[in-house]
């Protein structure tokens, strides 16, 4: 069962609220829903999850856990769906999102040659910023609104087998 193998793979609920750089958020951290494995908390949080994966910006753990907290989903599924974009795939799916954000701006994308340095940030961020973001926002939308959906298909689906193999054992019986 998916619950299981997300259980296995999540953390306790009780060490992160004793996490000492976490005490700050006291009793926001005890929402039960923040820890609970149902299908609406599991489908919230891919959605959270991978909408901000694709946002182009630093930060992106403690931006999905802010986001899990206000929409109150499973926290440990959003934050840790973040790492999808991570420093070996971040390059193709932001060049990706650009290509992307460019062809529906009517725009011939531009070669730019990136330098992690404030100067470029002043000026070479300046001539993709829009088609990168525009991309970035549609690639979120649609992963996370498709993942929303194919895990509340994938949840009913499961349950409903369950309760067939069930209803088999009971008839075989």
């Amino acid at each position: 069962m998916p619950r299981k193998l997300i259980k296995r793979w999540s953390p306790d609920p009780q060490k992160i609220r004793e996490t000492r750089g976490l005490r700050f958020l006291g009793k926001l951290l005890d929402d039960p829903n923040l820890f609970h494995l149902n299908r609406q908390s599991v489908s919230l949080a891919f959605m959270v999850g991978l909408f901000v994966c694709f946002i182009p910006v630093p930060g992106q753990m403690p931006i999905a856990a802010a986001i899990a907290l206000l929409v109150r989903c499973n926290l440990p599924i959003s934050v840790g769906l973040v790492w999808l974009t991570n420093p070996v795939t971040m390059p193709v799916v932001f060049y990706a999102a650009y290509k992307f954000g460019a062809w529906l701006l009517d725009r011939p994308p531009t070669g730019f040659h990136f330098e992690l340095s404030w100067e470029w940030l002043q000026t070479g961020f300046l001539t993709i910023w829009k088609p990168l973001l525009l991309g970035s926002l549609i690639f979120g939308v649609v992963s996370g609104i498709t993942a929303y959906f194919l895990v509340q298909a994938f949840w009913r689906w499961h349950v409903a087998d369950r309760w067939k193999q069930r209803r088999e054992r009971r008839q075989q019986k």
